[in-house]
């Protein structure tokens, strides 16, 4: 258990202090990637648009991984094992991906069956920097974030169960005001979203697979099928169409809206969560605002 390696100190040893201070530090960093993304896409010309959005994806990408590391060795006195580059990362990262991928797909596949998907060929490849960009800075600073921060720090406080419920609702929270966004698809986005990744951090107490199966889901809903992601409309290499009612299609916030999205992502969840604890990975209930003291 990652917390039996703390060495904290001061006040540092109230978590949600911790909480606060690193939300507040690594969403700054987040935003300041969100606004350059968006600002290189808009001005850079075509001929190096895609290098510059990659580059900067990469760039976001890090510094969020070096400043949680570096808070958590200063709060925690230890090494952020859950972001460390090993030899596990490489393949959870992969197997998050095609996770992701496969689930989104399996979202396609039912909305096609239930009617509301139609296939006109292929889209355009023009765009796919900005899908990848966005998406890679998504996952890896949303997943440090709320997983590695909101979810860690309230399931050492609370549990695995409180955790996933209170670190779900903030992640559908923060998507509330999104573009499209409304009543439902906050929800929606708390109970596929906020509970799936949390669960994948629970199973493997590592970062990088939440890190890959957020990538993989969301450049497969935008990159590949060119559907809303979030209420950000991205041009896909798939020209596939939504129409019908709002809940199989999720409305311009985008298909994660969708009931089908809903029940996919929670089924997903279900099984990750059963062979956590089947690990030895689920956390009791506890209530507990302090770090125990440190061992000299």
């Amino acid at each position: 258990m990652i917390a039996d390696k703390e060495n904290v100190r001061g006040f540092w040893m109230w978590w949600p202090l911790r909480l606060v201070a690193l939300f507040v530090v690594l969403c700054s960093a987040y935003v300041g990637g969100q606004f350059s993304i968006h600002y290189l896409a808009k001005s850079s010309s075509l001929r190096f648009q895609a290098a510059f959005l990659l580059a900067d994806a990469v760039v976001c990408a890090w510094l969020v991984c070096y400043l949680y590391r570096l808070l958590v060795r200063w709060m925690e006195g230890r090494k952020a094992e859950e972001l460390a580059w090993n030899q596990q990362a490489g393949p959870l990262i992969f197997a998050g991906v095609c996770l992701g991928a496969l689930l989104f797909c399996a979202v396609y596949a039912l909305l096609f069956a239930f009617g509301v998907v139609s296939f006109h060929g292929f889209g355009s490849a023009e765009r796919l920097a900005v899908a990848i960009s966005a998406s890679l800075v998504a996952a890896f600073a949303e997943e440090v974030i709320f997983r590695g921060v909101i979810y860690r720090l309230f399931e050492q406080g609370f549990g695995t169960a409180v955790a996933l419920i209170l670190s779900g609702a903030l992640f559908g929270l923060i998507h509330s005001g999104n573009l499209g966004a409304t009543v439902e698809s906050t929800i929606a986005i708390a109970l596929e979203a906020g509970v799936l990744l949390a669960a994948a951090y629970a199973l493997t107490r590592s970062l990088w697979l939440p890190i890959g199966l957020h990538f993989g889901w969301n450049f497969t809903e935008g990159g590949i099928f060119g559907a809303a992601v979030s209420g950000g409309a991205i041009k896909g290499l798939i020209n596939a169409p939504l129409s019908g009612p709002d809940y199989l299609t999720g409305g311009s916030f985008g298909p994660e809206a969708s009931i089908i999205a809903v029940g996919v992502a929670l089924l997903a969840s279900l099984v990750i969560l059963i062979l956590a604890a089947k690990r030895g990975q689920w956390r009791a209930l506890r209530f507990q605002l302090r770090s125990a003291e440190a061992r000299p």
